[in-house]
């Protein structure tokens, strides 16, 4: 099997991971949303501390890289509550596609915060992926629209935490960020888990504990899909968390997305597909160049 196919099973891998790790949640029922968080984090954190430990590498990073770590860790944080608030408020496939949004987020960010240059092409795709979340929302300026504005933040902190990936990914190792991510998010969430705390049934256990098992496969996967193949050239199949996502919503929950919703879900896939075009010609003439 070639690098380029492993990074594309391994991504399709990382989306049902997560796909699964979103149902969870959502079947765990009406518990706190701090107190999901929470659960979900605290098996990720043992499970990459396990990883860690066994490369023995240093458990909180390099002294140097502190203030990035935390800083992705607090934006990760807050990312990953408003994307549980959103899928317990939302059909299953609305709050994952509205999270999707955050590699359009990212490339508005990179250019403001890390200075890259925006080509043309990649402006026409965030606008038209952010027309495709209007489908979705469908915004009546009603009580109704907060969970999808909740989703739609979601996603912008969860891109701050990725604009911060980017400088992190060449100083430490991924399982050492995702432990860290994961150990501060635990301990942020614990005082809300005191207060806030509702008693569980043993259902509700397994099911917040496997959506921690699964978050982990995902994070896993998405990591080291990226190691066999640039992220221009496969990040096309992580979309189909969404597919995922709408067969588990029709299947355990009875929700069908709306007309418009698919339409959105079209909409921001076909503006990822579009840049994802893009990318690979424009890699292609920058190896063609390099050749000659």
């Amino acid at each position: 099997m070639s690098d380029r196919n492993k990074g594309i099973l391994l991504l399709l891998v990382s989306a049902l991971g997560f796909s699964i790790m979103a149902a969870f949640v959502k079947l765990s029922g009406d518990l706190p949303t701090m107190q999901k968080a929470f659960f979900r984090n605290i098996v990720a954190a043992f499970i990459t501390l396990g990883f860690v430990l066994y490369h023995r590498e240093r458990i909180f990073g390099r002294k140097e890289n502190q203030k990035l770590l935390l800083s992705r860790s607090a934006l990760g944080a807050v990312g990953i509550v408003l994307n549980f608030y959103a899928i317990d408020h939302l059909v299953l496939s609305d709050a994952e596609m509205l999270n999707k949004l955050s590699p359009f987020i990212l490339i508005i960010f990179s250019a403001v915060f890390l200075k890259e240059t925006v080509r043309r092409y990649q402006i026409i795709a965030v606008l038209v992926a952010f027309a495709g979340a209007l489908f979705i929302i469908q915004p009546e300026f009603s009580v109704e629209i907060f969970p999808y504005i909740i989703g739609v933040v979601g996603a912008m902190f969860a891109a701050g935490a990725y604009t911060l990936l980017r400088i992190l990914g060449s100083r430490e190792k991924h399982y050492t960020v995702v432990f860290y991510f994961s150990f501060f998010t635990t301990i942020v969430l614990l005082p809300f888990l005191f207060v806030l705390y509702e008693p569980m049934s043993w259902q509700q256990w397994a099911l917040l504990l496997s959506a921690g098992a699964f978050a982990t496969v995902g994070q896993f996967g998405i990591t080291l899909a990226y190691k066999f193949a640039p992220a221009g050239e496969i990040s096309i199949f992580f979309y189909s968390t969404v597919v995922y996502s709408a067969l588990l919503s029709i299947l355990l929950f009875g929700q069908v997305p709306t007309l418009l919703s698919l339409i959105g879900y079209i909409v921001i896939f076909g503006a990822s597909f579009y840049m994802f075009l893009k990318n690979n010609r424009k890699d292609h003439e920058e190896t063609e160049k390099e050749a000659s």
